[in-house]
């Protein structure tokens, strides 16, 4: 594992989200995370299995998060809430925020947070635009976790848990990754990229339709730290190589007449990977991964849904601890 130029080279206090003592303070963007908070984090999330297991915790029954959601959310929002249970706590809970909120009267952002967080101890926020977690990082009295900002945004815990899964598998060391889907506006492949940077000799491939593939600060940030990446067209090269396959949504109005067909994981592409592949997707998912791949002792992604709950579990212990 390696310590990326942002790690060795900036101080703790310029990284967004993290205070001087290394400790987290929000959870903005991937980029904060430095390999030794995430095996702080992996190490608690697997004791919060363990925890989930036995019923629970009463550790944080005097704390309080708010669910702040502008946009839908299911999965997120319901990890979130149950994870807050799980440890104890309490939810203030709200979602299609722009319409049952004091946003209809145009109320700007930055005044919502403040006044929420002086209602809780931290706030689970999904803004409807790109930046909007760390505007509301920037003026929140209590922590701030982005679960999702904007449409080509970030969603870091997803792609926490998202390694998470990877890394009870295997080791992130000399992982060879596709990342397959609608890239340039996929918050959670944005984010998963960023984290895979940070170890050593990983080399990604990003397969998408040209007018999808992923967008230049993510490539400029992987060519300033040394990533190994392709862009491929399709899945055909890469499909037999890739020890995970990441796969995520196209959206059919932006597909401009291109076919799925390069993009779908299918009974015939099972036989072409590796017999001890990983496929994982952020789900929901449409057309792009076949039904009869749940039954492949390859598919990990209800699974990867499940340890949702433990990783922000566990993040919330280090944030309101």
């Amino acid at each position: 594992m390696k310590e990326s130029l942002t790690e060795t080279c900036v101080p703790a206090r310029a990284q967004p989200g993290v205070q001087r003592d290394g400790k987290l303070r929000h959870v903005v963007e991937s980029q904060q995370f430095t390999v030794p908070l995430l095996m702080e984090l992996f190490d608690r999330a697997a004791g919060m299995e363990r925890v989930v297991a036995r019923g629970g915790s009463l550790d944080f029954r005097n704390k309080i998060m708010a669910t702040l959601f502008y946009a839908p959310s299911t999965r997120t929002r319901f990890s979130f809430e149950a994870a807050m249970h799980r440890l104890g706590g309490s939810v203030l809970s709200t979602e299609h925020a722009h319409s049952f909120s004091s946003a209809v009267e145009g109320e700007q952002l930055e005044d919502t947070i403040r006044i929420i967080g002086s209602y809780c101890d931290m706030i689970v926020l999904r803004p409807i635009e790109e930046g909007g977690a760390k505007r509301a990082a920037q003026v929140s009295p209590v922590p701030v976790i982005n679960a999702g900002d904007g449409d080509g945004g970030q969603h870091p815990t997803q792609a926490l848990l998202d390694l998470y899964t990877i890394f009870r598998e295997r080791p992130l060391d000399g992982l060879r990754v596709a990342i397959i889907g609608e890239l340039d506006r996929g918050r959670t492949a944005r984010s998963l990229a960023y984290l895979l940077a940070k170890f050593d000799r990983v080399k990604l491939f990003f397969v998408s339709p040209p007018a999808l593939r992923m967008r230049k600060d993510i490539l400029d940030y992987l060519d300033e730290h040394g990533i190994d990446y392709e862009i491929e067209k399709g899945i055909d090269r890469v499909i037999g190589e890739a020890d995970v396959v990441y796969l995520t949504r196209i959206r059919p109005d932006r597909l401009q007449g291109d076919s799925l067909k390069p993009y779908v994981i299918d009974s015939s592409v099972l036989r072409r990977m590796k017999p001890d592949a990983l496929i994982l997707h952020p789900l929901p998912r449409t057309v792009e991964l076949d039904g009869s791949v749940d039954a492949d002792p390859r598919a990990l992604y209800f699974r990867q849904a499940k340890n949702g709950l433990f990783v922000r579990m566990a993040l919330l212990t280090m944030l309101l601890e």
